[in-house]
């Protein structure tokens, strides 16, 4: 066994070297050239990543395993909560967290059919769709430019005797106004779900302490796919500091199961046949009781590989987005008087995900648009502008029911209207962020 185990150790070496060699050669980016593409986001990475995604290949556990574990650890680690867990895309950590606020196990505290989530509508819509699918009534609240998140001066009128939660993004990067909104929340008794799909490495100074964004509430959300702050393909993640909501979204996460065996381990808590569950018979295999309505929703562990390898690699990737932002802007103060351009909030220290623009009364988006699309320079909208004015929104709008709009979305019409952004990926180089700013300084003339 030890001459088999010492060939596969060989080979396996020998494949990894080879790969190496095929991604050093192969999947190196082209240089840009003037007048190329220059995309909003992109993957950025080397050798390290493929070589971690073929070993777990070779490894061939496929589901959840020993990389999907380093991978939560090294996450929560990085974040400085207590618990993460890997899931397959950033809907699903907004699904299972929202979900996890309406288990049983949560006694009074949970949410129920017909109670009020406060959140915006200038946003992504799985921030809210949680909220529909389950029967709650989203509470929409309007926004600020240039922060382009939350008005909360307007937070106690959006309170009645259903609110029970408050969900909200920390839009591209720029934390919302976590002193204000969390003491709302803990002066009210409610849930707080900082969505930080688009902030992952953003920090937020509170109670004299830098905190990372999405550990300030009592859950957070990412998001790794391609265009985020790193990549697993499809993937994301929830984490939490409190031990009984980590339990409630581990269960969730995990067809509803009771269990918290690790996969492929039986017997973990050393119980499993000698409990009592609901009025099933006393010893029934725990492996196979369920305490929430669940889903599969893990990574695969190729998934988590690649992550692991990215992961090392984000400091310098928020560092470089925070650089990239700070070029584009310094090369637009020519345009602020066409452009509303982006403020930080206070007390932190975003990690950009992209550069948001609205222009000024009098200055048209479309030609814009337009014109830096032509040269190559994708943009995109703040996500869904105002969501309540999309298709999906056409049964509740004609029923005049299922949610709730607080005040006038004056501010977010005008992001549905008037905004644009351009991206800081850290795969952009000064030349390109200089072209943007050249293409985009002429757009505004014309």
């Amino acid at each position: 066994m030890k001459e088999r185990e010492k060939k596969r150790q060989e080979l396996h070496d020998k494949i990894i070297a080879l790969v190496r060699a095929y991604a050093d050669e192969y999947h190196r980016p082209a240089p840009w050239q003037r007048g190329g593409r220059i995309p909003y986001a992109g993957r950025v990475y080397d050798h390290e990543e493929i070589e971690a995604l073929t070993d777990s290949a070779l490894e061939f556990w496929l589901t959840a395993g020993r990389y999907a574990a380093a991978f939560e650890k090294e996450l929560a680690s990085f974040l400085g909560t207590r618990h993460a867990l890997a899931v397959n895309s950033g809907s699903a950590a907004n699904l299972l967290a929202f979900m996890a606020l309406t288990s049983p196990l949560l006694g009074d505290r949970a949410v129920r059919p017909g109670d009020e989530i406060i959140t915006v509508a200038a946003g992504f819509p799985t921030t809210v769709a949680p909220i529909l699918q389950y029967g709650a009534v989203p509470v929409f609240v309007d926004v600020t430019i240039p922060q382009y998140n939350i008005d909360v001066t307007r937070l106690e009128e959006a309170l009645s005797p259903k609110t029970r939660a408050v969900m909200l993004a920390h839009t591209l990067g720029n934390p919302f106004d976590l002193r204000t909104v969390k003491d709302f929340c803990e002066r009210h008794g409610l849930w707080l779900i900082e969505d930080n799909c688009d902030a992952l490495g953003s920090r937020y100074a509170l109670d004299g302490e830098q905190r990372c964004t999405g550990t300030i509430g009592d859950i957070g959300t990412s998001s790794f796919y391609p265009p985020h702050h790193m990549t697993m393909g499809e993937g994301g993640a929830v984490y939490t500091r409190d031990p009984l909501l980590f339990r409630i979204l581990r269960s969730l996460r995990d067809w509803g199961r009771d269990c918290v065996c690790p996969p492929g381990e039986d017997g973990f808590c050393g119980h499993r046949f000698d409990g009592q569950y609901g009025e099933l018979p006393k010893g029934y295999d725990h492996k196979y009781v369920y305490s929430h309505f669940g889903y599969n929703l893990k990574v695969t562990d190729m998934q988590a590989a690649v992550g692991c390898a990215q992961l090392k690699k984000l400091p310098s990737f928020i560092e470089k987005r925070r650089r990239n932002f700070a070029h584009l802007k310094a090369a637009l103060c020519s345009v602020a008087d066409k452009l509303i351009l982006p403020e930080p909030c206070p007390h932190s220290e975003p990690s950009w995900f992209g550069f948001l623009l609205t222009c000024r009364e009098g200055v048209e988006r479309e030609p814009i648009v337009r014109a830096l699309e032509a040269h190559g320079i994708q943009t995109r909208m703040l996500f869904a502008g105002n969501l309540v004015k999309h298709p999906c929104f056409d049964s509740l709008r004609e029923a005049r029911s299922g949610y709730r709009i607080v005040g006038e979305l004056t501010e977010t019409d005008r992001i549905m209207n008037d905004t644009f952004w351009l991206g800081v990926y850290p795969g952009m180089t000064d030349a390109q962020l200089d072209y943007m700013a050249e293409v985009l300084q002429e757009a505004v003339k014309m």
